[in-house]
């Protein structure tokens, strides 16, 4: 495709954007990766960059740590079992080659459990080096309303809660990293809902799905604060949707949507292009954003959606709480 001018492709970028469906499928990302002519995830500058990414078995998480590693970056990747591990390095080693024996690490991580996050975290400080960039990905969808061994609501935990006090726990690993980012994995699902998740979920008449969502929200909403209270860190905080992609959560959890969008839906490669584009690219506009494609969106289609004021401060808190931890750069 010949290069278009910067203009037109702002424009087909945001008539895409305005369609929902057209954006978020993989119509969305064929059209502007070739009108934009992104760069491959693979020529991004990963050599001598180490980046933790959680829920890497499958999926979005295997995604991005493919493409990591086909960067040249290193990457720490967490599972929840020995066999997860050993099925995630075969996989590998069989698509990249022998390079992956050093460049890959398997870590066991259950995000239902916040002493195995501190386990990992102490692990991670101890063995020194620097850590560049944290790659929040791991997630589930909860048909049924259960806690976790914390005592706290399960999509709280695992989505919100988990990811906040990693990241706390390891922010001067990531002080001492270049490029020093965090990147998270929302949903696109989130621009349904108002508020984020803060662990007071009904437990009659709970819904999955509506829980799920809230919580991605929560994630944009703690992005903001993260960017905004660490602004004088070096610390770079990003929320990325990846659009509809067809992964092995989708299609557990949400069979109907499956079947409706599947011709539709991206493959978790083109789910992860800008998740690995965050994570490693460079000369990348101000930070705290929801990114989609490569470009910052607006996190609201809807004006009912805006959060009331204050609600960012208390959710804050609430997670300090419920995570035990408050951040600080020492």
């Amino acid at each position: 495709m010949p290069h278009l001018p910067a203009a037109v492709a702002r424009a087909v970028d945001a008539g895409l954007e305005a369609t929902v469906v057209l954006s978020f499928s993989r119509i969305g990302y064929a059209v502007r990766s070739r009108v934009e002519r992104w760069q491959p995830v693979e020529g991004l500058p990963g050599t001598g960059r180490r980046v933790l990414v959680t829920g890497a078995n499958s999926g979005l998480g295997y995604a991005t740590t493919r493409a990591l590693l086909a960067a040249g970056a290193e990457v720490v990747a967490t599972v929840r079992s020995e066999e997860k591990a050993a099925q995630t390095r075969r996989r590998l080693r069989a698509e990249l080659g022998p390079r992956i024996d050093v460049a890959l690490t398997t870590v066991l991580l259950d995000l239902l459990d916040l002493s195995e996050i501190r386990e990992l975290a102490a692990r991670l400080r101890q063995s020194g080096g620097s850590l560049d960039a944290i790659v929040h990905n791991a997630g589930a969808m909860f048909s049924e309303y259960d806690e976790t061994v914390d005592e706290l609501e399960r999509t709280y935990q695992v989505h919100v809660v988990a990811p906040f006090l990693l990241t706390a726990l390891l922010l001067e690993q990531l002080a001492a990293g270049e490029p020093g980012r965090v990147v998270t994995v929302t949903s696109g699902g989130m621009y349904t809902q108002q508020r984020g998740i803060d662990g007071d979920e009904p437990v009659t008449g709970y819904r999955g799905a509506i829980a799920y969502a809230r919580a991605k929200r929560a994630q944009v909403i703690l992005t903001h604060q993260w960017a905004s209270r660490f602004a004088s860190s070096g610390l770079r905080f990003d929320v990325v949707h990846p659009g509809w992609a067809l992964t092995p959560g989708v299609a557990a959890s949400l069979p109907r949507f499956r079947q409706l969008l599947g011709p539709l839906l991206r493959d978790p490669d083109q789910g992860a292009d800008t998740i690995a584009y965050l994570t490693l690219g460079d000369d990348l506009p101000a930070a705290g954003r929801l990114w989609h494609d490569r470009r910052p969106r607006s996190e609201h289609r809807v004006p009912w959606t805006l959060p009331p004021r204050g609600a960012a401060d208390a959710l804050w808190s609430r997670v300090c709480r419920d995570a035990g931890v408050e951040p600080a750069m020492h």
